[in-house]
């Protein structure tokens, strides 16, 4: 890892500390525990950077439509618009409901509680990041929870519907993220790719595909990115989202003949359409995942401060330092570390075009959607990285480029230079790289469980000083 990158890390953190202990903390005892908090608040944040925010920018870049330069910068601008705009100012501090507050545990226990689970999580998500893994970083904040509550006060204190709930959706998001994202690609195939006029089929089609987009998008931003600034029920957000897509059709039709015009009846060409929704999605993607992922960062930190009132609550009052420290925190740590994994998720898993990497985001709207009308807890990083396996997957089933039957009573001559080559006659080259594909799911089925463990250890230890 190069230097420079990890000193400006440690130049916000000491920025951050400095800030804290200067012009914040108003006593002795608030100043050591509210810089430390502030620290690992930072910490978490420049990881959460570093790992998550790949899963929405790494489609993009995989499927040529940006660079890596412009998805970082996308990504930080629409990331911290996310977290400052639409952050709220209230954070649920006990991650999810994992566990319930304990009246008698002191206010001392709470902050130690809520250090330990911060810094567990940060640690296994820096690891994740070194090891090239993308993991939830919801999943990771939770079990740092349930570790340091189970340490502090016992197993009674967890809500374990929840931690199944949670342990369920292991399976429920990628499974549902490939799926949709299957059936989006499998459909475009049919529809245009596939067609045999191709570019008939965009003609007809497309107009749809970028309604559908806005209408997805639309009903997305209203339930996830905007729904602590803007509360819309469940009519108000159907009628918005259809009549985005309807006004998205009319006005894309005329412009969408014109383009398809200028271009040659080939696949590649054919690719370049889906460019526009896929730089619109995957820069609301961002937004709302800045205003959602950033209470993993904040959300110990704000208990840690609300509970300098002398009382520990399941809710806090976010103040705006708190909320800018996790912002800018995000922001920094995509721009000095995420470009590997963002390479990772949109290059190494499976090789994508901007009509499978259109899938994967509009997958991930659509699934959340889905989850959240269910009631279904998921995670945006299974979703996505589930998405691109999914349509990996779907290659491999649809195109077999490789797979040829052998006729009755033929013998292959396993002795010849052709050896090697005859094994193609009898298998189908795999387009998903199976060595991601076990290592992504060991990472994300030992997610809850390591970052438990280390942040009960963190507990443990602080009790003893």
């Amino acid at each position: 890892m190069s230097f420079w990158p990890v000193a400006m890390a440690v130049v916000f953190l000491g920025l951050a500390a400095f800030i804290v202990s200067t012009y914040i903390a108003t006593d002795k005892t608030q100043i050591i525990v509210l810089t430390v908090a502030a620290v690992i608040g930072g910490y978490m944040a420049l990881n959460i950077g570093a790992n998550d925010v790949a899963n929405n920018m790494g489609p993009a870049v995989g499927g040529k439509v940006i660079s890596v330069t412009t998805a970082v910068l996308i990504a930080a601008v629409f990331e911290s618009a996310g977290a400052l705009l639409a952050g709220g100012d209230v954070v649920n501090t006990i991650s999810k409901g994992i566990i319930t507050p304990d009246p008698s545990l002191s206010v001392g226990r709470f902050q130690a509680l809520m250090l330990s689970a911060l810094l567990a999580a940060a640690l296994w998500i820096n690891l994740a990041t070194i090891l090239n893994a993308p993991v939830s970083t919801t999943h990771s904040i939770v079990g740092g929870v349930l570790g340091a509550g189970i340490a502090a006060s016992g197993f009674a204190l967890v809500n374990w519907a929840m931690v199944a709930s949670i342990a369920a959706s292991w399976v429920i998001s990628p499974l549902l993220g490939a799926l949709i994202a299957a059936a989006l690609l499998y459909a475009i195939k049919t529809l245009i790719l596939n067609a045999p006029d191709h570019l008939k089929g965009a003609r007809r089609w497309m107009p749809v595909i970028y309604a559908l987009m806005a209408c997805a998008f639309t009903a997305y931003m209203s339930t996830k990115g905007l729904k602590k600034i803007i509360t819309l029920n469940g009519q108000e957000i159907l009628t918005l989202s259809l009549l985005s897509a309807v006004i998205v059709f009319i006005a894309v039709k005329p412009w969408m003949n014109a383009r398809i015009n200028n271009i040659r009846n080939k696949k590649k060409d054919l690719n370049k359409l889906f460019d526009v929704p896929l730089i619109f999605g995957v820069a609301l993607l961002s937004f709302a995942h800045g205003a959602n992922d950033v209470a993993n960062a904040i959300g110990p930190l704000a208990a840690i401060v609300s509970s300098f009132s002398g009382e520990v609550s399941s809710k806090a009052t976010i103040p705006f330092w708190v909320l800018a420290v996790g912002a800018m925190g995000i922001s920094l740590g995509l721009l000095l570390f995420g470009p590997r994994l963002i390479r990772t998720v949109g290059q190494k898993i499976t090789r994508l075009t901007a009509a499978r990497a259109y899938c994967v985001a509009l997958s991930s709207a659509i699934t959340v959607l889905i989850a959240s009308s269910l009631g279904l807890p998921v995670s945006s990083t299974h979703i996505a990285i589930g998405a691109i396996f999914g349509v990996g997957f779907l290659r491999e089933f649809l195109e077999n480029p490789n797979k040829r039957k052998i006729r009755p009573g033929h013998k292959l001559n396993l002795t010849s230079k052709d050896a090697f080559a005859s094994k193609s006659i009898v298998t189908k080259r795999r387009l998903v790289r199976r060595n991601f594909v076990y290592s992504i799911a060991a990472a994300w089925i030992i997610t809850v469980p390591a970052s438990a463990s280390v942040a009960a250890l963190i507990y443990t230890l602080l009790q003893l000083l």
